[in-house]
C-alpha cells in the first residue's frame, strides 16, 4: 500500500485500473503526459481495437514499424519463447480468440483449443522492425503491462520525482526511501492474502489464471505449444530491477522451471501450484501465511 498522507492519481487504462502515488499531488501537465503514454501504448500493442498499429498484421501480411520500445519487449519474448520451447509466445492471440477471450470480450469458444502459429516460421521481429508472412494475431499481455509501468516510472523520473509507486493492478514499480508492503493476493479468493513482501526500489509482478477466467476452467494463460489453458500453476509473483522482465517471468514461470530462467534473468519468485504448495527463491523476501 502507498505511505500515508501520499496523494494518487487514479485511472482507466489498455484495460485495467491504474493508480500512481506521489508524496505531492501531480501536475495537469504531467498527469496529462502519463495519460498520453498509455493511450499510445494501447494504440500500438492492443488486439482490442481496429486501429491499433499491430492489429493491421491481423488483417493480412506485411511490415510495420513500433516504437523503439519494442527492441526491448522483443528481447524478453525471444528469450522466453526459447527457454519455454514455444509456450510463451507474442502469437498467442489467436489461441485466446479461439477460446473466446476476444476483441468483443465474447468469452464463448469457437472450437477446440488450437496452438498459434510457430514464431520462426511466420514472423520476423528485430528491434522495431515487424514483417508478418501471413495475417496474425499479436498478444503481448505477458509483458506488455509491466512494460507499461516502467514507461510510467520513466516519465516520472524524468519529471524529477524521486519517491513514486506505479501500481497497474498488481503489476508495480517502487521507488524512494521508503519500502512498501504489499499483500500476495489468494489464488482462489481475491479478498484474502497469502502473505505480503515487502517492495524496495524495484518491481513485483503477478500471474494468475483466476484474473481473466471463464467458460469452464478457462483462463488467459495459455501454452503456446497446444493453445490449452496451463493447469499445472495457478500462479506467480516474481520480483525483478523492471516490471517488464518481472511481469514476462510471471508468466513465464507457469511454462517453465525457474532454474533455466535464473540462469538468464536476475529476479525472485514465489509459485503456487494447482495442488495448493507453494515454492518460492531464496531472494524472495516475504511472508506466507499458515
Amino acid at each position: 500500500m502507498p505511505h500515508p498522507g501520499w496523494s494518487t492519481f487514479s485511472f482507466d487504462g489498455i484495460g485495467t485500473r491504474w493508480e500512481i502515488s506521489t508524496p505531492d499531488q501531480l501536475a495537469p501537465v504531467l498527469t496529462g503526459e502519463l495519460l498520453a503514454a498509455v493511450e499510445e501504448y494501447d494504440k500500438t500493442w492492443s488486439r482490442f481495437r481496429s486501429d491499433s498499429l499491430v492489429s493491421r498484421l491481423s488483417r493480412g501480411a506485411g511490415s510495420i514499424t513500433l516504437p523503439e520500445h519494442a527492441a526491448a519487449l522483443e528481447e524478453l519474448y525471444a528469450l522466453t519463447y526459447r527457454l519455454s520451447d514455444g509456450a510463451m509466445t507474442p502469437l498467442i492471440g489467436s489461441s485466446l480468440e479461439r477460446l473466446g477471450y476476444d476483441a468483443n470480450y465474447s468469452l464463448t469458444p469457437l472450437g477446440a483449443a488450437q496452438a498459434p502459429p510457430r514464431w520462426e516460421d511466420v514472423l520476423d521481429w528485430a528491434g522495431t522492425a515487424m514483417t508478418a508472412r501471413e495475417p496474425l494475431v499479436l498478444d503481448i499481455g505477458a509483458a506488455g503491462k509491466g512494460q507499461l509501468v516502467d514507461l510510467l516510472g520513466g516519465i516520472l523520473r524524468g519529471a524529477g520525482l524521486d519517491d513514486f509507486l506505479v501500481d497497474g493492478s498488481g503489476d508495480m514499480l517502487h521507488a524512494g526511501a521508503h519500502p512498501v508492503t504489499v499483500a500476495l493476493e489468494h489464488p482462489y479468493n481475491p479478498r484474502q492474502a497469502i502473505g505480503t513482501v515487502e517492495l524496495d526500489n524495484a518491481a513485483l509482478c503477478a500471474s494468475a489464471s483466476n484474473r481473466r477466467a471463464w467458460d469452464d476452467g478457462l483462463h488467459h494463460v495459455l501454452d503456446g505449444t497446444t493453445g490449452k489453458p496451463v493447469l499445472t500453476t495457478v500462479a506467480t509473483w516474481t520480483m525483478a530491477a523492471s516490471a517488464l522482465v518481472a511481469d514476462g517471468l510471471a508468466t513465464a514461470l507457469f511454462m517453465v522451471d525457474p532454474a533455466p530462467l535464473e540462469k538468464e534473468f536476475d529476479f525472485s519468485w514465489l509459485k503456487v501450484s494447482s495442488a495448493g504448495s507453494a515454492t518460492f527463491s531464496t531472494g524472495f523476501e516475504g511472508r506466507l501465511f499458515t
